[in-house]
């Protein structure tokens, strides 16, 4: 899959794309929806597809203080749309130049003049330009003069609710794991390249691969079981924290994960670890031996649970 940046075409002239537009923050269901009709439309069409995407998350732009929690780094969002069979993502730069553009600008820029698209994909309520004013009727209209077509999907429901971007933030921060994998469809999951740590798990009896969150504030936190895929192995059982260590005096925030009846080496090498349920908040405890107890059955109930799980 391509990855762009900004809005020179990629394309050989008159050729153009089926497109999605979103932040497709997470991929869940409703997300995965709209990318199926995209793939429809791409087999029929025999264009490429494109998904344009937005970085920063315009909210971030907007109020970074109280943006919500990223559910996927960039990185991780572009690997997931390469295996669902998108051509290119173009990724646009969320700033004070394009927050000014109104819908019509919007749509001679990025659908016209950089995609050349022919057959647009959005999901219900889609708002774009200055103020969020552009809507699906200024679409249509556009699409009608220039000659691309509109398809505005209905949400995916679970529950008779619509599945969202902020359905999964909430359920993560609450620990509902379940309900998470629900809307998404697989278990959520963070990704990451190990990085060295200070070694004081390895000094309790419990080594654990450090993996930075890159993220202003993280979706999830507490202990957990996982599996963890990655360094050649695949859905290893472990225990997981999410936090910034108090007990140790930390201040970053850290995903921690301590795999089970694993010896080799993980430094530097890029881990997914997946989050099966939650244990419990993250607690400042007295002293190190306090700690330790309570790490063990930690990794007792996560092995078990995983163990139960099959």
């Amino acid at each position: 899959m391509l990855v762009t940046r900004g809005f020179e075409s990629a394309r050989a002239a008159g050729r153009g794309c089926v497109a999605a537009i979103g932040n497709f923050d997470g991929l869940h269901l409703g997300h995965q929806a709209i990318l199926a009709a995209l793939a429809r439309r791409r087999r029929n069409a025999a264009l490429p597809a494109v998904v344009v995407t937005f970085e920063p998350h315009p909210r971030e732009y907007f109020a970074p203080q109280a943006a919500p929690a990223r559910l996927m780094r960039l990185r991780d969002k572009a690997e997931a749309l390469a295996a669902m069979a998108v051509d290119e993502l173009r990724v646009l730069r969320f700033d004070s130049a394009l927050s000014a553009w109104d819908g019509g600008t919007f749509i001679d820029r990025v659908l016209d003049r950089a995609l050349g698209a022919k057959h647009v994909v959005i999901g219900e309520g889609f708002r774009y330009g200055q103020g969020r004013r552009g809507d699906v009727a200024l679409l249509r209209a556009e699409g009608a003069r220039r000659g691309f077509w509109v398809d505005e999907l209905p949400p995916h429901e679970i529950g008779g609710r619509p599945v969202s971007s902020t359905r999964v933030r909430a359920a993560l921060a609450a620990g509902r794991l379940d309900e998470a994998q629900a809307l998404l469809g697989r278990d959520y999951r963070i990704s990451g390249r190990v990085i060295a740590g200070e070694r004081l798990g390895r000094r309790l009896g419990f080594p654990t691969a450090n993996l930075r969150l890159h993220r202003r504030v993280s979706p999830v936190a507490g202990i957990f079981a996982v599996r963890v895929s990655g360094a050649g192995a695949e859905r290893l059982a472990g225990v997981a924290s999410v936090g910034t260590r108090p007990t140790v005096g930390g201040v970053e925030w850290l995903l921690e994960v301590h795999l089970f009846d694993f010896a080799g080496e993980l430094y530097r090498r890029r881990l997914a670890v997946d989050f099966i349920a939650r244990l419990r908040d993250e607690v400042h405890y007295p002293d190190l031996a306090t700690m330790t107890a309570q790490m063990r059955e930690d990794a007792r109930e996560a092995r078990a649970l995983l163990e139960a799980r099959g």
